[in-house]
């Protein structure tokens, strides 16, 4: 176990836990892991004070203590929950950081066969871990977790999904709307697993209706090119961004439509030749989008204490829309919730958990 000194930046305390759901996990991860707690100035050891507790998801290859380290040019999530707290805009809390990087980049927080059980290894093993070690408020209504892009997608999920275990969630550029936010960028991951079909390309006469007919292409399995690529990437230690968003895309297939027949363990929704859209394929992800979950788990959200959502309407991935989107679903469906919108893009928007975390605290504490 590992301590910084306590004072008014509070402790980090960074524990380890090995977990049965990820044990013998799909792509191979470890089950044992790294979870990282930041205890606030007032959580006194020999004192008996218990306190609301947030969980930080965060985003696309990310792990929770990458928002422990040292950060230029601005705070760490523990600086900024301590300055916050030192400036009377919230009260003290636990802040967890639990780890859920896999081999494909992340993921959004739920369950899949062809990536790991991650929903439940939250809520079924961390959250009970966390409340036997600390002294947290144990129960839903002082317990809380927020995020950014994928770990808002997580957090916006969760409380669609597992309300039984969250009082309010805070989503910061949550992927929503999938038919904005993901479609625009399988041409990239296309031309990326391209480069590793086998017969490579050559110039001349193409014959797209019997390359693109092929099985295993027209049914979104992989004919090998999907598999090359991920070893490729797996070999490296530094990818290209064109890499890092097809491996994103893959990730987000894994979770999205994973079949343990398939090779991977997932389809992929686009014709590997010709980009053409398997209209089934993309129907499982679009069961898993956001905005087409409001009514389903209206009656979950609506027990939530509280929803915040924000987005920079200069988002790169187009996120701004699916906000947008999920903000109007939400309210004609009579959930409460704040949205807001500020001139930013997607990146380095850390500084807007400066809004959120006193939100989540004015709804847990």
């Amino acid at each position: 176990m590992l301590k910084r000194p306590k004072g008014s930046a509070g402790t980090l305390v960074v524990l380890e836990h090995a977990s049965r759901i990820l044990r013998d996990n799909p792509l191979g991860d470890p089950h044992a892991r790294k979870l990282a707690a930041w205890l606030p100035p007032q959580y006194d050891g020999t004192g008996r004070r218990r306190f609301p507790v947030l969980y930080d998801l965060v985003g696309f290859t990310g792990s929770g203590l990458s928002h422990t380290g040292w950060k230029p040019f601005g705070d760490n999530v523990p600086e900024r929950a301590a300055r916050l707290v030192r400036e009377g805009r919230m009260g003290p809390v636990i802040i967890v950081f639990p780890d859920c990087f896999t081999a494909l980049g992340g993921n959004q927080y739920v369950n899949s066969p062809a990536i790991g059980d991650y929903a439940d290894y939250l809520t079924r093993e961390i959250i009970p871990f966390v409340d036997r070690e600390f002294r947290t408020l144990a129960r839903r209504e002082h317990r809380g977790c927020f995020g950014k892009s994928s770990g808002g997608y997580g957090a916006i999920i969760h409380g669609m999904r597992y309300a039984r275990h969250w009082g309010a969630i805070a989503s910061h550029s949550g992927d929503a709307y999938f038919d904005f936010v993901y479609w625009c960028d399988w041409p990239n991951t296309l031309n990326e697993l391209m480069k590793h079909r086998r017969p490579r390309r050559r110039p001349g006469r193409y014959d797209a209706r019997r390359e693109s007919g092929r099985r295993r292409i027209a049914a979104g399995l992989d004919d090998g090119r999907v598999r090359r690529f991920l070893e490729h990437v797996w070999g490296k230690e530094k990818i290209t961004t064109a890499e890092g968003h097809c491996i994103m895309n893959l990730c987000m297939a894994a979770t999205y439509d994973p079949d343990p027949g398939a090779p991977n363990g997932f389809r992929v929704p686009f014709n590997l030749e010709t980009g053409e859209l398997i209209a089934e394929r993309w129907r499982n992800w679009r069961r898993h989008d956001p905005v087409n979950l409001v009514a389903r788990y209206r009656a979950n959200l609506k027990r939530l204490r509280g929803i915040y959502i924000d987005c920079g309407w200069r988002d790169q991935y187009y996120i701004h829309y699916g906000s947008r989107v999920l903000s109007k679903r939400l309210a004609a469906a009579g959930i409460r919730h704040t949205y807001e919108e500020f001139d930013d893009n997607h990146s380095d928007v850390d500084y807007r958990m400066d809004v959120s975390l006193p939100f989540l605290y004015r709804a847990l504490r």
